[in-house]
């Protein structure tokens, strides 16, 4: 049987997401106006949304359905 490689990960998801989020703006200020910028835009955009969404569901007020 093979044996499943582990990662254990140095930052924590949302460190990550806002770091790869500001790179992306940073690449998406030094291009053009035209469908490449608007794509890392809207990628920074959707990466915005996951540590949101992570920040949400890791808060302490979620609570189970009853």
């Amino acid at each position: 049987m093979l044996k499943r490689r582990r990662f254990k990960q140095q930052t924590t998801l949302k460190e990550r997401l806002a770091a790869w989020t500001k790179s992306l703006r940073e690449q998406a200020t030094k291009l053009p106006p035209g469908p490449d910028r608007d794509a890392l835009i809207k990628t920074a955009s959707q990466a915005e949304t996951g540590s949101r969404l992570n920040s949400w569901l890791t808060s302490s007020g979620l609570q189970p359905p009853k």
